[in-house]
C-alpha cells in the first residue's frame, strides 16, 4: 500500500480524490487540514491538523510518516512552496502539486507547457496576500521545481466545473438566465476550456502513479464559445438569456474572458492519459446544476 499525504482533500476535487483512491484501493491515505469542514471518510482514512501556512505545523504533518506521494490542492504562494520543500526533503517520493491555467497570463488559445517556464522564472518570496492568484501560483511553482529535493508534478488546470463547486462559476450564468437577468460578456464568441471535478480527482491519482515530472496540462478534450454555452442554458432552462457587452460589475460573467482561453495538454496523452470530451459531461452538468438551482428557489 502506498501511503499518500493530501494538503487539502475535504471538498471539491481534493474530496473526490480521496474518494477515487479509495475505490483504487491502493493507498493508505491521510487527509490534513485546519480540520474547520467536517468530512466523514471512515476509519480507512486518516486525519491530521495542520495550518498550511504555518511552516512549522506543515514540517510536524510531514514528520508523521515517510510518504510515497503528497498531493498539494493548498499552495498559493513562494513561501508555502518553500516550506513544503523544506518539511517534505528526505520524506515523499513523490511530490503532485495542484497548478492552473492561470500560470500563463492572459488569455490566448492553445497554451502549452512551454508558454510558461518556472525553471527559470526569477524567484521571490512573500505570501498570498502578496501577489495575484496566477502570480502566486507561478512562483510556487517556480520554488518547487528550483528548490526541491523530491521529483515535483504540477497539475495545471482551467476553471474546474462540478455540482459542489463552491464558486458557483456555472450556476452563476444559469441563475442569471432563471431570473431573467442580464450577463455581461466581453466576447460571446471566445472559446473557453473545463475539466470537470471528478476528472480533475482522477487525472491527480493517475499522476501520483506515473513517473512524468514537471509541468502538464490537464482539460477536457475540446472548448465551447460562450455563446454557445448560453444557448446550451436556454435550451435547458426553456428561457431566453440577456447577454450584453458590459453590465454592472455584480452581473458580469465569471467566464467574461476577451479572448479565447484554452491549453494543449498533448504532453499528458503522450504520456498515457486519456481525458475525457467536453461534450460528453458539460450539458449533463447544465442540466444537473439547473434542476438543482430550482429546488433552491
Amino acid at each position: 500500500m502506498k501511503k499518500v499525504l493530501i494538503l487539502g482533500g475535504t471538498r471539491f476535487f481534493g474530496k473526490r480524490l480521496v474518494d477515487h483512491l479509495l475505490w483504487e484501493g491502493q493507498s493508505q491515505i491521510t487527509v490534513a487540514t485546519r480540520g474547520k469542514t467536517n468530512v466523514d471518510f471512515g476509519p480507512e482514512v486518516n486525519r491530521i491538523k495542520m495550518d498550511r501556512e504555518d511552516p512549522q505545523s506543515l514540517a510536524e504533518a510531514a514528520k508523521t510518516d515517510m510518504w510515497d506521494v503528497v498531493y498539494d490542492n493548498i499552495c498559493y504562494s513562494p513561501d508555502a512552496a518553500k516550506s513544503a520543500c523544506e518539511a517534505f526533503a528526505g520524506r515523499t517520493q513523490r511530490y503532485v502539486l495542484t497548478s492552473t491555467l492561470s500560470v500563463y497570463g492572459d488569455p490566448k488559445p492553445g497554451f502549452t507547457e512551454a508558454d510558461f517556464d518556472p525553471y527559470t522564472y526569477p524567484l521571490k518570496y512573500g505570501n498570498h496576500e502578496d501577489f495575484s492568484y496566477g502570480e502566486g501560483k507561478r512562483l510556487a511553482e517556480a520554488v518547487f521545481f528550483q528548490e526541491a529535493s523530491f521529483p515535483v508534478v504540477a497539475m495545471r488546470i482551467p476553471i474546474v466545473l462540478g455540482i459542489d463547486d463552491y464558486t458557483r462559476r456555472l450556476h452563476f450564468h444559469i441563475e442569471h438566465v432563471q431570473k431573467g437577468k442580464p450577463i455581461g460578456m466581453p466576447n460571446p464568441e471566445a472559446e473557453i476550456g473545463f475539466i470537470n471535478s471528478t476528472e480533475a480527482a482522477r487525472f491527480l491519482a493517475w499522476l501520483g502513479h506515473s513517473s512524468i515530472t514537471g509541468p502538464v496540462n490537464a482539460a477536457s478534450k475540446g472548448s465551447i464559445t460562450l455563446s454557445a454555452m448560453m444557448d446550451l442554458i436556454e435550451t435547458v432552462t426553456g428561457m431566453q438569456s440577456q447577454v450584453l457587452r458590459e453590465t454592472v460589475q455584480e452581473d458580469m460573467s465569471p467566464f467574461g474572458i476577451s479572448e479565447s482561453w484554452t491549453m494543449d495538454t498533448s504532453k499528458a496523452e503522450e504520456a498515457g492519459y486519456t481525458f475525457e470530451a467536453l461534450m460528453d459531461w458539460f450539458p449533463g452538468l447544465v442540466r444537473e446544476v439547473a434542476l438543482a438551482l430550482q429546488s433552491e428557489g
